[in-house]
């Protein structure tokens, strides 16, 4: 895989885990330095993030990956995601949103790992 699909491979897999909610996938592909900003400015770091998928605060079902362009500066990339996604969220029902993650990777040991990501819809 070149870097483009390694980083696209990471976004996808934190769907996947998400949908599972596969803590230790997560930690996998995100890095301890990760932050999500959500939709409604509420800001988690890894653990917090992690915590809330485990605890039901944030509930994910499928996802329907649409757009995923991929901007490598060196060590460093940027991908702004839009995917169709079936979630319920902070005591919300189901819903599929049309959710663009703004996210920002690193490279790691080798790899790409996910430092950020802000929410939006698109």
């Amino acid at each position: 895989m070149d870097d483009r699909e390694q980083i696209i491979d990471c976004y996808e897999t934190m769907y996947d885990c998400m949908i599972r909610k596969d803590t230790e996938g997560l930690k996998e592909v995100l890095d301890e330095s990760y932050v999500l900003v959500h939709m409604t400015g509420v800001r988690m770091n890894r653990q917090e993030y992690l915590d809330a998928l485990l605890d039901g605060t944030l509930n994910y079902y499928r996802c329907e990956h649409e757009h995923e362009p991929v901007v490598i500066n060196g060590e460093k990339a940027t991908m702004k995601g839009d995917t169709k996604v079936e979630a319920a969220v902070y005591g919300g029902s189901g819903h599929v949103w049309r959710l663009r993650l703004d996210c920002t990777f690193v490279r790691r040991e080798g790899g790409w790992k996910m430092t950020k990501s802000v929410a939006s819809t698109y």
